[in-house]
């Protein structure tokens, strides 16, 4: 859409130059200037109507200070950037939350605002068109009116809707109160006030030659914004301008578009540049204090300022790009002439435009805190502003780049991570904002430049008295071939991972860092299934499964060390990129969710998960005569506990084999995988086993997983044979805890109950509510009840566990990938 509209606006305003533009802009007079500013100041006054109305639709008052700042913010930034309803709603969650609101409240806050935004310009609209028909060049101009009575009729509607229906509306689960006829025709008046304003600040900075009225401008103002609303371009940027000039007829009309782009220029720094720095400067402060004051910071702020500055500093590398592609002020250019060489003027233009497009390669990196990138960006930032001011003393974009770096500097500690510039993945989102950017560079030096004729000798043309057109073409071509070769040294770079099981080698490397992880989980890393991801420093693993597009981790990152767990989950989510794969993380824990919260994953509670506290268990009082009864009868049966060390495992495999094959028999299972460990002699070598032995015979058997720390302990594989005595898994694991306990052992797992916790409430979000449902009624295919039940004897402490997931239409799948991994295939699903 935004290449169309620069196309639409390149012939709409082909007889137009530059300098007809800049001429106009520098025409305006100080008293339209400062009148617009302060139409300006009082439309986003307006704009904190929208917000106090809506707090007093929910019943909740805040200070006018604190609504306004939080008003402000939102509407300069979804103002300048578009997509009003995700990022005006997204920076009123940031600070209504703050502010003591709840998620709901801050939907309905949302919701109203956005609903008084289109009432207020549909009815003003609506109108205008029944008041002022649209000019004849227009398409379907003859059917203003009707467009006029249409959209009045839906604002009335809205009003008489809060009349009649009283009772709220359910859309899907929510229920929706519709606002008071009161409340309604507040929406109503303010919204149309707020647009108003907005018109009234451009007619105030266009040419006097438009002298047809503020009802025909407002008429064709209001039909310009509503397309470039409707197009979804930021701004509306492109779309709005080329309504505006077809609308009053200067196509082809040099004498009226030039004006009318200069004003349209003004109105865009005015209305919305200038509240959007503003805005910029009121967050970082904000921000900045944030980071001082230990208790705000959340892993939900810290992952705030990395994106933050990396949308600066794409901004900043665009200024750069756009600066290159324009004519610098005579005046200016003159006083260079006489202070220095030709040859320091062309290379630094050219190295302006080529920092421009490496700030747009480097925002990236600044998102993914890298720290090589905000090294980089510090000293790329420092040179553009040196080379703005040596290729055409432009001291604002030099200003702007300063300010930006000193913003910068105190924010190391938010990038982190050593990983490499190259390894870096641009999303499709990325590629295109950096192929728009440029694109709109090569759009301003072709119209600023028009009226020269192009020569390939303008290539090689070194002067001062040629009006920048050689330098602009040189300087477009390197930023372009820079950017160039940083995507060809990303596409030959060698990859580093090797989807395949482990090597010998891998697992005795990950060993030492199993055993030192306080999860006895990790040790599922052995079964040699999974795929290890080391960090760059051999301090933490990710072990990882594949199945269709999914590519799913079991657990969280194992290591101890912090850094190296926090730089694996970004290592892990850029190799899934590069794949074109879903990263998933299965089973998590919450005191690691914000690893993945930071990334941008969402996360869905999958269950709960059961632990002992050793130091408190034991067999006294009545709760527990159950079990000690079932122990003490069969210790008097001759059943004994051995626990028999990794290295002492591999003669008993014949016979746990036989055991084995006799529990699958009789169960009518399958092996499971990925989260749950198989019968493989390579695996069970590798740990501990627990046996139960009844005179010379075998009869029940359990791979244990034991760490180092003494955290946790816990088993894995656990079968008996079918005609064993009853009551023989209740002893084994009362033996097992007992030993835990008296080895020193502060804790024993038992395992996960899947969707256990899940709540079937109409609040709920949907995967709750089903997992719920399947929970209750979804014996037939799981004892997922029974599961519980059984886990619950032993007084367990339940522990939420979780899966990180990305969000979006791809959930579904992901389920069914998870599933059948888990089940070793989708016949696995259905079957036990």
């Amino acid at each position: 859409m935004l290449c169309l509209a620069l196309w639409a606006l390149h012939l709409l305003a082909k007889e137009v130059n530059y300098h007809q533009v800049r001429q106009y802009v520098q025409s305006i007079s100080r008293t339209r200037l400062l009148l617009a500013a302060l139409f300006t100041l009082l439309g986003y006054a307006v704009m904190t109507l929208y917000d106090r109305f809506a707090l007093a639709s929910i019943g909740r008052r805040l200070s006018w200070r604190r609504v306004t700042l939080i008003s402000f913010i939102s509407y300069a930034f979804s103002n300048a950037v578009g997509m009003s309803l995700l990022v005006s709603g997204s920076i009123r969650y940031r600070f209504y939350i703050q502010n003591g609101l709840s998620t709901g409240e801050v939907a309905r806050v949302v919701l109203f605002c956005t609903t008084s935004f289109w009432l207020g310009l549909l009815a003003l609209t609506g109108v205008t068109l029944l008041l002022v028909p649209l000019p004849p060049n227009l398409p379907l101009a003859g059917f203003s009116q009707l467009f006029g009575i249409l959209l009045t009729l839906l604002p009335l509607a809205w009003l008489v809707a809060g009349r009649v229906l009283r009772r709220p509306l359910r859309l899907w689960r929510w229920h929706v109160s519709l606002p008071t006829p009161t409340t309604a025709l507040r929406q109503i008046l303010v919204g149309a006030f707020d647009w108003g304003l907005a018109a009234a600040v451009l007619y105030i900075l266009m040419p006097d030659e438009l002298n047809n009225g503020f009802g025909h401008f407002l008429a064709i103002f209001v039909i310009a914004q509503i397309i470039g609303l409707i197009s979804h371009v930021p701004g509306g940027l492109g779309v709005f301008e080329a309504v505006m000039l077809a609308g009053f007829g200067a196509t082809g009309n040099e004498a009226l578009a030039a004006p009318i782009l200069g004003a349209l220029a003004a109105f865009r720094v005015i209305y919305y540049l200038l509240p959007l720095c503003t805005a910029t400067v009121l967050v970082l402060q904000r921000e900045a204090r944030g980071l001082r004051e230990k208790s705000l910071l959340t892993p939900w702020f810290t992952g705030l300022l990395p994106s933050f500055f990396a949308g600066l500093t794409l901004v900043s590398g665009a200024v750069l790009l756009f600066s290159g592609a324009t004519r610098a002020l005579p005046a200016r250019m003159a006083i260079l002439r006489d202070v220095l060489p030709l040859s320091v003027l062309e290379v630094s233009h050219l190295l302006a435009s080529v920092i421009g497009m490496l700030l747009l390669i480097l925002a990236r990196g600044l998102q993914r805190r890298l720290d090589a990138a905000y090294w980089l960006t510090l000293v790329l930032l420092l040179a553009g502003a040196v080379f703005s001011l040596l290729k055409g003393i432009d001291y604002e974009e030099a200003t702007l780049l300063t300010l930006l770096a000193m913003a910068l500097a105190p924010a190391h500690r938010l990038f982190y991570r050593r990983a490499s510039l190259f390894s870096t993945s641009f999303s499709i989102g990325w590629i295109v904002a950096i192929v728009a950017i440029l694109g709109c560079a090569a759009w301003l030096v072709f119209f600023s430049y028009k009226h020269v004729e192009y020569s390939s000798d303008l290539w090689w043309e070194f002067s001062l008295h040629q009006g920048g057109a050689p330098r602009a073409l040189r300087a477009l071509v390197a930023a372009a071939a820079a950017g160039m070769l940083f995507a060809l040294a990303s596409l030959i770079r060698p990859q580093k991972l090797k989807h395949e099981p482990p090597s010998e080698a891998e697992l005795a490397q990950a060993l030492p860092l199993i055993k030192q992880c306080p999860s006895a989980q990790a040790h599922l890393a052995l079964m040699g299934d999974k795929t290890l991801l080391f960090g760059q420093d051999q301090k933490a693993f990710v072990m990882f499964d594949t199945e269709g597009r999914s590519w799913v981790a079991m657990g969280d990152p194992v290591g101890i060390d912090e850094d190296a767990r926090r730089e694996l989950v970004w290592s892990f989510l850029e190799q899934c990129e590069h794949a074109g794969g879903w990263p998933v993380f299965y089973q998590v824990n919450p005191a690691d969710l914000d690893l993945y919260l930071e990334v941008g994953l969402n996360l869905l509670k999958i269950g709960e998960e059961a632990r002992v506290r050793l130091d408190s268990f034991n067999l006294d009082g009545k709760s527990r005569k159950v079990l000690r009864n079932t122990v003490n009868k069969l210790t008097r049966d001759g059943l004994r506990l051995e626990i028999v060390p990794a290295e002492a495992v591999a003669p008993l495999l014949p016979r746990l084999k036989e055991v084995s094959d006799a529990w699958l028999r009789d169960k009518n299972v399958r092996e499971k995988r990925f989260s749950l460990g198989a019968f493989e002699p390579r695996y069970l070598v590798r740990t501990p086993m627990a046996v139960v032995w009844q005179g010379d015979r075998l009869v029940a058997f359990a791979n244990m997983f034991l760490n180092e720390t003494k955290q946790e302990a816990s088993v894995d594989l656990m079968r008996h044979v079918p005609d064993g005595p009853g009551g023989i898994m209740d002893y084994l694991f009362v033996e097992l805890m007992q030993w835990a306990r008296d080895e020193g052992y502060q804790w024993f797992n038992l395992g996960m109950a899947p969707l256990a916790g899940l709540h079937n409430r109409r609040q709920a979000p949907l995967w709750n509510r089903f997992g719920a449902l399947v929970f209750g009624r979804g014996e037939r295919f799981y004892n997922f009840r029974g599961l519980q039940r059984y886990k619950n004897k032993f007084d367990p402490e339940w522990e939420p566990r979780y899966m990180a997931v990305p969000g979006g239409i791809a959930l579904p799948m992901i389920l069914t990938n998870v599933a059948s991994l888990i089940s070793g295939g989708l016949s696995g699903v259905v079957r036990r």
